[in-house]
């Protein structure tokens, strides 16, 4: 059974940073490309990024681009993101999951795989 779970979600101030990991257990880690979405208050489920199986192709929504970076390490069968430069606009809880999922609207499939999110609030 495919487990993914999100950490390192917290409250920061508008223009800090955070670092999200997703941890991976019951899949071969390194053969799957991995993808954020988020979930603001009241909105439905938006793509962030994606990252393919080995590290080296990504893509970024464009509201993140240049302040959200993607990154994994196989070896630890860990997921990361490193966000920059916060907005307020950002407050939404965090979820991983398996494969590259760039989808808008973003709905979740039958075979589709997230964790149990964690929460970032930005906010002064």
């Amino acid at each position: 059974e495919v487990q993914l779970v999100e950490s390192g979600g917290g409250s920061v101030q508008p223009g800090g940073s955070l670092r999200l990991s997703c941890a991976a257990s019951g899949l071969t880690f390194s053969a799957y490309s991995m993808t954020w979405v988020r979930q603001a208050p009241g909105k439905g489920l938006e793509w962030v990024s994606s990252i393919d199986s080995g590290g080296r192709g990504t893509s970024s929504t464009t509201s993140v681009a240049g302040r959200f970076a993607i990154s994994r390490d196989n070896a630890k069968n860990t997921l990361y993101l490193q966000m920059n430069s916060l907005k307020p606009e950002d407050t939404a809880v965090y979820y991983c999951a398996k494969g590259w999922l760039k989808r808008a609207p973003w709905v979740a499939g039958p075979e589709d795989v997230l964790g149990q999110g964690t929460q970032v609030t930005i906010s002064s």
